[in-house]
């Protein structure tokens, strides 16, 4: 256990790409956070540490990553399906897209092999469709597949940290326009995505930099942190994946929110703290979402087949 506490503390070194993308998406983030519409504050729950978030602390912010963290799903999965059903690609991409996630909810983790399948395979869609036409999209998308995936108990933590007057940003492997549009639907102060390249407008199938993942959340958050003036030790930072231990590292108050078996170990030997809203014993134990499995997979071809079948 001491062997693999070292294995994943070791801070993979950020490369130039990681900087890039880092910078890109905080640039981004600053932007579009200054058009999100605030929602009403949700009723309070009971803080599970009465005296964190701490109140009126302007120089603190969380952080808050998003597939299967704040989302059930990976939502560039979710996105994808809404492409399909608008005719942007053909039935061998939704395949593609309704195997990976499944693949993704029964690994119950990312995978950086499938991660970058996907990322290729949403980079070739988009190429040259407008932006504004993607950001019109995905409002629609956003309330066809996202709105009812949304963990309770993620989001409460997230309220809390605005009802303390404090900003909360999304950090996420998504597009910044989908991570964009999640964060204003949920009344979250912006996002920090992965951003990709277009020119006057429209998309030309390249990244700025490279996918937001890993290393490069911790490049953006350290990015955005120098920007907004914040002192990283007073922030939070909430993740599943043992992927995002880089970011976590970075901030005085890490959780792991529906960890993965390698950051719940790392989350135990380094004391940080664990919430787990996932529902089932055994997904608390061993990190799987509820109604994984063989089920998932078959879900995932089914609801491929169900939209086909619609379209026919």
């Amino acid at each position: 256990m001491a062997a693999l506490a070292k294995l994943l503390t070791r801070r993979r070194s950020a490369t130039a790409r990681s900087v890039l993308a880092g910078e890109a998406a905080a640039e981004a983030a600053r932007k579009t956070s200054r058009a999100v519409d605030e929602l009403p504050p949700g009723e309070p729950g009971k803080p599970a540490e009465p005296e964190f978030p701490v109140r009126g602390d302007v120089r603190a912010a969380a952080f808050f990553d998003l597939d299967n963290t704040i989302m059930q799903g990976a939502a560039l999965f979710h996105f994808g399906r809404g492409l399909y059903k608008r005719k942007f690609f053909h039935k061998r991409e939704l395949f593609r897209f309704a195997w990976q996630q499944a693949y993704f909810r029964l690994a119950g983790a990312e995978n950086a092999g499938h991660m970058e399948d996907a990322r290729d395979s949403a980079l070739s869609i988009v190429r040259g469709h407008r932006v504004s036409e993607l950001m019109e999209i995905g409002e629609e998308i956003y309330d066809e597949y996202m709105a009812g995936r949304i963990w309770p108990g993620t989001r409460a933590l997230a309220q809390a940290h605005l009802d303390a007057g404090q900003k909360v940003w999304l950090v996420t492997a998504a597009p910044v326009e989908t991570a964009t549009i999640i964060a204003r639907r949920l009344g979250l102060t912006g996002a920090l995505g992965t951003v990709a390249e277009s020119v006057d407008g429209v998309y030309t199938g390249r990244l700025v930099g490279e996918p937001l993942h890993g290393p490069a959340k911790a490049e953006a958050v350290r990015a955005l942190a120098a920007a907004e003036d914040l002192d990283l030790s007073r922030c939070a930072a909430y993740s599943d994946s043992a992927n995002d231990i880089p970011m976590l590292s970075l901030v005085g108050h890490p959780y792991a929110v529906n960890p993965d078996s390698r950051l719940r170990a790392h989350a135990r030997e380094r004391g940080w703290r664990l919430r787990d809203y996932r529902t089932g014993r055994k997904a608390a134990k061993v990190g799987i979402p509820a109604a994984a499995g063989v089920g998932a997979v078959a879900g995932g071809a089914a609801a491929a087949l169900a939209i086909q079948r619609r379209r026919r």
